[in-house]
């Protein structure tokens, strides 16, 4: 995105949302809560281009002691002719006693890379993408749950020109069909779901894809995500996010991948990925919030290891949140960061990072 546009998203954008504040707060009639959210969605990154959409999701409380629950749809068309949508849905019930996450969606998805996982040569591919995947989890003791999930994706790659194509044969990423299923834990003592202000996430979970599952190969993953949250100040908030992915036996197309804003999914692979992120949240106005974040991702593996700092991928940026939906702290955020070796991206999403 150029900078021309990208100011222009921004003032678009930032017009809209404090024209709707300025309604809420100095109309004739109170707010009314409504049980839906519309928003759009924008990111631009070298890889992929200006990609816009829109989310639309409705609410719901299942009882008064859950958290709000989420039903939604989004879709995405890019500059570069990528298609991408799904339904999704974020459940909590039972006296939040029991949570549910599914998505059903896909896309096609177009790329063109400079420098394609470090090979120095320049590659545009097209991804076909459908994936469904879901995670049940039930409170087993005071902030633990447990549960399983479940995935299952049929994901082919292909390269655009004779050139890309060679490239990704003798790579070995072609793509390929995938059904997994693996366990979960999660020990969850957040003060909300949303946007915490204190309290710990630690989720661990795998997935084991098989061919007798009906997949063209096996494999196994592991995940890990600690999340911690510091508030300070008046309502400040400093959080902390460390990530880690973990293969065994998998193709070239399960590798890993850096996990960092400013970074395109795919772009650098590696079996296993380790990464930190750090993110001052600091209060500005009312319902808008500025922020700052920092982190580094690693790939390793194989030949590859963190000793090099070629397999180091640094980010760092900053952003604005704006509070949306004051009852249940739901926000829409607008990052804009940078990684090395001219990697950079800009977000306006639903949600914090993390």
């Amino acid at each position: 995105m150029s900078t021309k546009n990208l100011r222009f998203f921004i003032t678009f954008i930032l017009s809209t949302l404090l024209s709707s504040t300025l309604f809420a707060e100095t109309g004739d009639t109170k707010e009314i809560s409504s049980p839906w959210i519309v928003t759009p969605t924008i990111s631009s990154d070298p890889k992929l281009g200006t990609t816009a959409g829109i989310m639309a999701a409705y609410l719901y409380s299942f009882d008064d002691e859950s958290p709000v629950s989420m039903f939604g749809t989004a879709g995405n068309y890019s500059s570069t002719d990528s298609v991408t949508g799904g339904v999704f849905a974020r459940a909590y019930f039972d006296k939040g006693t029991q949570r549910l996450i599914a998505f059903f969606g896909g896309g096609n998805i177009k790329n063109e890379y400079s420098d394609y996982l470090g090979s120095g040569l320049p590659v545009s591919t097209t991804d076909d993408l459908n994936a469904f995947v879901t995670r049940y989890l039930h409170q087993v003791k005071g902030e633990w749950f447990a549960g399983f999930q479940a995935a299952n994706t049929n994901y082919t790659i292909s390269g655009d020109d004779i050139m890309s194509q060679d490239i990704l044969n003798r790579i070995g990423l072609v793509g390929f069909d995938s059904v997994g299923v693996g366990l979960a834990a999660h020990y969850d003592s957040r003060d909300n779901q949303n946007s915490p202000t204190s309290g710990h996430s630690v989720e661990i979970n795998n997935l084991a894809y098989r061919k007798s599952f009906g997949g063209d190969t096996s494999f196994d993953t592991y995940n890990m995500h600690l999340k911690s949250f510091l508030e300070h100040g008046d309502q400040n908030v400093l959080a902390l996010k460390v990530s880690g992915r973990w293969t065994s036996g998998a193709p070239t197309s399960g590798y890993s991948s850096v996990d960092l804003r400013g970074y395109t999914r795919g772009q650098y692979l590696a079996p296993h990925m380790t990464s930190v992120e750090i993110e001052e949240r600091y209060v500005l106005y009312k319902r808008w919030t500025g922020t700052l974040f920092t982190g580094v991702a690693c790939l390793y593996g194989g030949s590859a290891s963190c000793d090099d700092s070629g397999n180091l991928y640094p980010a760092a940026g900053a952003g604005i949140r704006y509070l949306m939906k004051p009852e249940e702290k739901m926000v829409v955020r607008m990052d804009l960061a940078y990684g090395k070796s001219g990697n950079n991206g800009f977000y306006m999403s639903f949600g914090q990072a993390f």
